[in-house]
């Protein structure tokens, strides 16, 4: 599974990436405007200090000022991928961008008939929001559950399922173990994946039997 940070602070990017577990980053016109920031300086940072897909979201709503946007985007670097809406003008941009070769992520997707269209235009990335389903007394997994098993069924379809919105380590496990493709979280999610108290209470056992040694390694 691949794990994308879904943030546009670049000194927060930094220091995941540092880590060497971070495959990629989202961001999107919240998270742009949160940051205080130009957009397309922005992305231009984050795209130096990741390697991997940077997504980047147009902010038009009509096919021709998709397209207008798309072409700055794609412009700023080779991992730039353009995350358009899962509408009918977001569809269709996708798949001009798509048959260019542009990486694309189509958001703001909430039913698994949705995400069979994104990947009939070809997305490289569909964005369920687990979260945000969650949050109306859905299940956002079963969601997640119905696009792998769907996309399983087709060889031609190649869009990987990117788990978005996030809000805690029992999303990131569930969706792994259903077999999707990437999680994109916020900083402070991915922080906690890290975190489980017998593992700070054994850390500290070790490091006090150690001192009790007085030895040193080096």
């Amino acid at each position: 599974m691949k794990f994308f940070v879904d943030t546009a602070d670049t000194a927060e990017i930094k220091a995941l990436a540092a880590s060497g577990l971070l495959d990629g980053v989202t961001t999107n016109p919240s998270l742009i405007a949160k940051s205080g920031r130009k957009i397309l300086d922005v992305i231009a940072e984050i795209c130096e200090i990741v390697d991997g897909p940077v997504s980047a979201e147009v902010a038009a709503t009509d096919y021709d000022g998709m397209m207008r946007e798309a072409a700055v985007l794609r412009a700023i670097a080779h991992n730039v991928t353009v995350k358009l809406p899962l509408t009918p003008d977001g569809l269709r941009a996708c798949r001009m961008l798509s048959g260019e070769g542009v990486m694309t992520n189509v958001t703001l997707c909430f039913s698994a008939a949705q995400a069979i269209l994104a990947a009939k235009a070809g997305a490289t990335f569909v964005s369920p929001f687990v979260g945000r389903l969650d949050d109306i007394g859905q299940d956002g997994m079963e969601l997640i559950d119905e696009i792998v098993t769907i996309y399983d069924n087709y060889e031609d379809f190649d869009t990987q399922v990117l788990v978005a919105s996030v809000r805690n380590p029992i999303h990131v496990t569930a969706a792994a173990k259903i077999g999707a493709h990437v999680v994109t979280l916020p900083p402070n999610v991915l922080r906690m994946l890290y975190a489980h108290p017998l593992t700070d209470k054994g850390l500290a056992a070790f490091m006090a039997d150690w001192a009790a040694t007085g030895q040193t390694i080096a």
